[in-house]
């Protein structure tokens, strides 16, 4: 079809453009990535097509003077049209802003209103639209994650996409506190979450897994706007939310406050086997946690729009954190064929953590000249607090060290940064753009190792084993990229440059200092073919820096029998990513296929091992086990994604994504690779029984994925949710069920040279959480789950 259109699109060209801009008809947000088709009357004949830019703005070129039907197509909206006419003496038709309206569908005689699904997927970027999960009620970012094709999160909130753990988290598009948790981040607080698996030039290369983009809500309606928002779950589990917005003239005030204090109760188990200095020694450990988290937020901003083609944004943010945990257990240590001994243990960590942001940005648009973009912005964020361990021995033999002891980690973190990025159209078919980026991170502290000599004693603070440390870090970044259309082709090609220089010091053990200079390139070739298809393939070199844990050879505790250190010798890994996906879409369904292929050399791993001298000096019947970092051979992972949203009749839709690939990673016992067959599976089904009444259920699978020491077992689920509209749209209540089988465990099985190790863990997982809302102004639930307020998508490069 593709060829046989071919003589009909050459022939229609004229010196003519339509150009315009294509917003949502309620929030006027851009609608990005839409699909305009420019049709010729009467037979409907296609003469052009454009996909909307970020800011919504489109253009087509090379038009004859005639009259033509003009169609928008956007995911979750009402397809719009309209006659546009092109004359000999006027051939340039420039629209301004077409709003379009939300997708409407017809159930039991009342008209229902729907927005975008709750995942969408377009090639090479996965978008959950939080507000619109009725199972992230309640919840964390970690439970919305959950729902992305090939993406893992472990029970430290650590977080993997298609076997990378070299994910780049942003938070409205700007690097993310070091002191971010996702586990720790209420799910209220997010309007959506952007995941790209193959960022371009204009995007930061760190992150060999990609970039997830937490973008939190801000609302724009004019007016007084907002919703309150109370949950509370079982067994002591409380959470509030309040977003407000102001929007009077040319001023957009918004802001929110936010509120979380749960416990979970868990169980955690722990098998050990070590051969050093020829002799055998066993741990096994059984014991119950219980964690206290709590936080505070508070977000204020203003947006100034002195005109339609200007705005801009002043926002602050104040976060505080506490975590208490506490974990009892039983500890059993044999040694050869000595009597075993038996140990009460307790384990303590109190983490007192702060976060301050303010950021100021610019934009500036001409309308003469749909396209041509100008951004700048800068941001300062002020990290840090401490984190306490203590490990103690409650009850055991009489002549087994009964000392306490503790280390203090006193953080704090500056981050500077500032960016500007401009894109400039050359005509209406190409298009260039360029950036410029700097990174500072700077952050003293110390680590403090004290004991206690006899219990109810004070801490004495030892020598040995304190340290003061300094870590520095500047990156210059820049890029430039061009960006071309031919008929149904999108051509995009860009090369970022980046400079890593870091000096880390720590007394008195030594110095690391690092000077690397790259160059990224990236490249898009994408073709829109018949029936509303698009293939895409893309191409990517990145990098992952250690973080500076990973470097400073400092050793953090977590128990008395296992600690982690980072290697001033740790290197980069570089990685080649490509991706060719596919999408197509037909009456109201939407399915997308993505081959992809990462390979990594240089490869950062983490490590276990016996520490021989600390077992040694130690004088105990056990051992003492060390996770370190070393860059060693090469790992890759590839496969296949598939993601289906298909409404199956007017009252139930099916979400269904998943990914299928072979994960590869060098054995660090030197006999080769290690590798398996593994992936990920998501089910949503959306129900909408009444008027009032929505449904939720769903389920998710990880299967077994090898690491370079073991392999971790699979993780699984079922969430169900419910949401009932009250008092004539002006509320909603909410009720929730995670884990509704209890089956969410994370087990870990790891073997090296003279070390095995079985490691399970089951946190409180099975939760019920009732929500109420209450919304303000012009905000209201819409008539279905998929229409909840929503935030500004933001954006980001750079």
């Amino acid at each position: 079809m593709a060829a046989g259109l071919l003589p009909r699109l050459v022939a229609a060209q004229g010196p003519g453009q339509v150009a315009g801009t294509l917003l949502d008809q309620a929030t006027r947000q851009p609608l990005p990535f839409a699909n305009v088709l420019l049709l010729r009357l009467p037979d409907s004949t296609l003469v052009g097509s454009a996909q909307t830019a970020e800011n919504g703005t489109f253009a087509l070129a090379g038009v004859a003077p005639d009259t033509y039907l003009l169609r928008a197509e956007a995911l979750g909206y009402r397809p719009a049209r309209r006659l546009v006419t092109l004359r000999a003496g006027a051939p340039v038709l420039r629209l301004g802003e077409w709003l379009v309206a939300p997708a409407a569908v017809r159930l039991g005689g009342v008209v229902v209103q729907g927005e975008k699904a709750v995942v969408v997927n377009e090639l090479g970027k996965t978008i959950v639209n939080v507000d619109k999960d009725l199972n992230s009620v309640g919840g964390t970012a970690v439970d919305v994650l959950q729902k992305v094709p090939a993406v893992a999160v472990d029970d430290n909130g650590q977080v993997s996409l298609r076997g990378s753990t070299s994910v780049t988290l942003y938070l409205d598009g700007k690097p993310a506190p070091s002191s971010l948790r996702l586990d720790q981040l209420p799910a209220s607080r997010l309007a959506t979450i952007e995941v790209i698996t193959n960022p371009g030039a204009q995007y930061s290369a760190q992150g060999t897994g990609g970039i997830i983009n937490l973008v939190q809500k801000k609302q724009t309606q004019p007016g007084w706007n907002g919703s309150a928002l109370a949950t509370v779950g079982t067994r002591d589990k409380y959470s509030a939310v309040l977003d407000l917005n102001r929007r009077v003239g040319k001023f957009n005030f918004f802001g929110s406050a936010n509120a979380v204090d749960n416990r979970f109760r868990g169980s955690s188990g722990l098998q050990q086997v070590a051969t050093a200095d020829g002799r055998t020694s066993r741990t096994d450990q059984t014991g119950q946690n219980l964690r206290h988290q709590a936080s505070k937020d508070l977000q204020l901003g203003v947006d100034y729009a002195p005109n339609d083609q200007e705005r801009f944004t002043l926002a602050t943010e104040l976060y505080k954190s506490d975590l208490h945990q506490t974990s009892d257990f039983a500890t059993r240590l044999t040694r050869g064929a000595d009597p075993a001994i038996v140990l009460q243990n307790q384990n303590l960590e109190v983490d007192d953590l702060y976060n301050a942001r303010i950021s100021g940005s610019y934009r500036r648009t001409w309308a003469a000249h749909p396209g041509r973009e100008l951004t700048a912005s800068a941001t300062y964020i002020l990290d840090g607090g401490t984190v306490t361990t203590e490990q103690r021995v409650l009850d055991g033999p009489a002549d087994y060290a009964r000392q306490a002891r503790q280390q203090l980690l006193d953080v704090t973190i500056h981050l500077p940064s500032a960016q500007v990025d401009y894109a400039h159209p050359l005509d209406d078919k190409r298009r260039w753009g360029a950036g410029l980026k700097t990174d500072v991170m700077v952050t003293p502290g110390t680590a403090d190792y004290s004991v206690q000599p006899v219990p109810g004693a004070p801490f004495v603070r030892q020598e040995a084993g304190s340290y003061r440390y300094r870590y520095q870090q500047v990156i210059p970044q820049a890029y430039g990229n061009y960006q071309q259309k031919a008929g149904a082709w999108d051509y995009q090609v860009g090369l970022r440059a980046e400079f890593t220089g870091l000096q880390a010091q720590v007394l008195p053990t030594g110095s690391a200092s690092q000077r690397i200079f790259n160059l990224f390139p990236a490249a898009t070739v994408a073709r829109t073919l018949a029936h509303e298809q698009r293939l895409q393939l893309s191409y990517a070199r990145r990098l992952n820096r250690p973080n500076f844990l990973q470097i400073i050879a400092l050793p953090i505790y977590s128990d008395a029998r296992n600690y982690t250190v980072g290697n001033p010798d740790l290197r980069p890994e570089y990685v080649h990513v490509a991706e060719l996906g596919h999408q197509v879409a037909w009456q109201n369904t939407t399915l997308s296929t993505t081959l992809f292929g990462r390979f990594a050399s240089q490869s950062i791993q983490s490590l276990r091992t016996i520490d021989t001298v600390a077992t040694r000096l130690s004088g105990q019947p056990d051992f003492i086990a060390r996770t370190g970092y070393a860059n060693f051979g090469h790992t890759a992972s590839y496969g296949l994604e598939l993601s289906l949203t298909r409404p199956l009749t007017a009252w139930w839709k099916l979400t269904a994504n998943g990914s299928f690939f072979r994960s590869q990673v060098a054995s660090y016992a030197g006999d080769g690779t290690r590798a398996n067959f593994t992936g990920t599976a998501y089910l949503l089904n959306t129900f909408s029984p009444t008027k009032a009444l929505a449904l939720q259920l769903s389920g998710n699978y990880r299967a077994p994925l090898v690491v370079p020491q073991g392999r971790l077992l699979a993780v699984y689920g079922v969430d169900v949710a419910l949401r009932q509209r009250l008092f004539n749209d002006r509320a909603a209540l909410t009720l929730r069920v995670s884990d509704l089988f209890n089956t969410r465990r994370q087990s870990t099985q790891l073997a090296a040279d003279g070390l095995t190790a079985d490691l399970q863990s089951k946190y409180e997982t099975r939760v019920g959480y009732l929500g109420f809302t209450w919304f303000l102004g012009n905000n209201k639930p819409a008539s279905t789950i998929e229409n909840q307020p929503k935030g500004d998508t933001g954006g980001f490069g750079g």
